[in-house]
């Protein structure tokens, strides 16, 4: 660096705050990363904003925090030239859209007629139908529903954590009684026909507006805060009226079983009504547990550990569903998945493919997935931190996930995991993102689909792994890095007979037919 060279505030304030915005930072976000890599360095809110607007000038100290944070060089800061902040806008992930042309065959009239009858026909409840829009509608707005965090932060006042005397509490002040009742576990049958242990938790009387708890959850304090939390939302969000469903452990898929109800696959508007009541109650109770700003400050300081539940009395599936909300980076994915093989719960909002093609009990999935790994060998108690590189078509995905084994209220075993789409923290950084996903495609695809990263992008995706200050990602470096596929069905890299020539191909007996004809005509 040139000696001569005068250092202005002005160009070291707009380079800091465009690596904050750029990794979806707010400066408190970023005061505590300061404070946390040196706290006798550390700036205030107030003080950081007129460090970035150039009117006061970084510590030696707090700029060589900045640079860890960032990882970067501290000679980075100091050029003739303000960084300008290009690709400031990211591309929107690659979503799977369905045209909705000709647009008449569309029409409002024309599908209030025909999804009855589809459903029907593919055995699909109204019930699973209203839980998959809804999904569809959480991953559009990335799990941001403002309206629920209020009123959840109104009833809460951001207090973290609560204590099950505090939900009880709320609950007794909103006029809620709260009485238990004896249940033991059962066994009943889930979409796929198979048995599957069941445990009745709680429902909610409108009647006499009183929760029933089932005592075999008073060592559960975590699961009693939850379903309480979830009740205490229908009281808030709903005036207690109407229908809400029971908290059943097991069952059926797309939500818990309501006792003594016939399960219609036919589409009914109240199937709609039921499930967005479910997903309101069921956020509310997340956003009341781990109000976001406070659950943000906290994961934070604990590097979005997934073992960090134990701190907070929360469930560990709680915490993870709810890391999809709070985190200022918004491109996540959410996997809860119950043996032999299928999915009960899913979250896409880095639209990731489902790792068995769809939500049922499908034989092939892609043994490479960290998840089905774990579903496969349910004796690994630790939580497994996995990267993961997808190809479709011509569009390559790296995702970076942690799986961990729980036990649901009635001891059924089952995974829960949580991962991110590394493809936007690498533009966030300004690399050249596809040749870099090339690199790591074509060098794992070399070594049989699984391998150790080059040390280049070891060194990449450390220090992403330190930006983004999550501690999984970083313990991910330490196993392969695998190629994923949506299916086992179609993979030729784990399964080399897949590769077979036209064992794929796709038939046309009608052209078959015309081809014949034709030939038959010429001769």
């Amino acid at each position: 660096m040139n000696s001569t060279f005068s250092i202005k505030t002005h160009f070291i304030g707009s380079k800091i705050k465009h690596l904050r915005k750029s990794n979806k930072m707010t400066l408190e976000d970023l005061t505590i990363r300061c404070y946390q890599a040196d706290s006798n360095s550390a700036p205030s809110i107030s003080y950081l904003s007129l460090i970035e607007s150039g009117n006061r000038n970084p510590s030696e100290n707090l700029l060589k925090s900045i640079c860890q944070i960032f990882q970067k060089q501290k000679k980075w800061f100091y050029d003739h030239n303000l960084h300008t902040e290009k690709n400031n806008i990211l591309n929107e992930n690659n979503d799977q859209k369905f045209h909705l042309e000709p647009n008449f065959l569309f029409s409002k009239d024309i599908l209030e007629k025909t999804i009855p009858g589809l459903l029907s026909q593919t055995a699909t409840s109204g019930r699973q139908f209203a839980h998959l829009l809804i999904r569809s509608y959480q991953e559009k707005n990335y799990n941001q529903f403002n309206y629920i965090e209020k009123e959840a932060e109104n009833i809460g006042k951001k207090r973290f954590p609560l204590t099950d005397k505090d939900i009880f509490s709320l609950c007794k002040k909103n006029n809620l009684k709260i009485k238990w009742f004896e249940k033991k576990a059962f066994n009943t049958k889930d979409d796929s026909e198979q048995t599957i242990k069941s445990l009745f938790r709680s429902f909610y009387n409108r009647d006499d507006k009183t929760i029933y708890l089932n005592s075999k959850m008073k060592k559960q304090s975590s699961r009693i805060k939850y379903d309480l939390s979830t009740y205490l939302a229908h009281k808030i969000l709903h005036g207690g009226d109407g229908a809400v469903s029971s908290h059943v452990t097991g069952g059926e898929l797309g939500g818990s079983p309501k006792p003594f109800q016939k399960s219609y696959p036919s589409f009914q508007q109240k199937d709609i009504l039921y499930a967005w009541r479910d997903f309101e109650c069921s956020f509310f109770a997340g956003a009341l547990l781990c109000p976001k700003m406070p659950f943000r400050r906290a994961m934070n300081k604990m590097q979005y550990n997934i073992m960090s539940h134990k701190n907070f009395d929360l469930t560990p599936a709680v915490l993870m569903r709810r890391l999809t909300a709070i985190s200022t980076y918004k491109h996540w994915h959410y996997f809860d998945a119950y043996p032999p093989g299928y999915l009960r719960t899913n979250y896409r909002g880095n639209n990731i493919s489902i790792p068995w093609g769809n939500s049922r009990l499908v034989q092939n999935s892609c043994k490479e997935w960290g998840v089905f790994k774990h579903l496969n060998n349910l004796s690994i108690k630790k939580p497994v931190s996995q990267l993961g590189i997808l190809k479709e078509n011509s569009n390559i995905f790296l995702f970076c996930s942690v799986s961990l084994k729980t036990n649901d209220a009635a001891g059924n075993p089952h995974i829960i995991c949580v991962g991110i789409s590394l493809n936007e923290a690498l533009e966030m950084q300004e690399y050249d993102k596809n040749e870099i996903l090339e690199e790591i495609y074509n060098n794992c695809l070399k070594s049989g689909g699984t391998g150790d990263l080059l040390k280049k992008h070891h060194k990449l995706i450390h220090q992403i792994g330190i930006i983004l200050n999550i501690c999984w990602i970083i313990d991910s470096l330490e196993n392969p890095i695998e190629i994923i596929c949506q299916s086992d069905a179609n993979c030729s890299i784990h399964n080399p007979k897949n590769s077979t020539p036209g064992r794929n191909k796709k038939i046309s007996w009608t052209n078959q037919i015309k081809e014949d004809i034709l030939n038959s005509s010429i001769s």
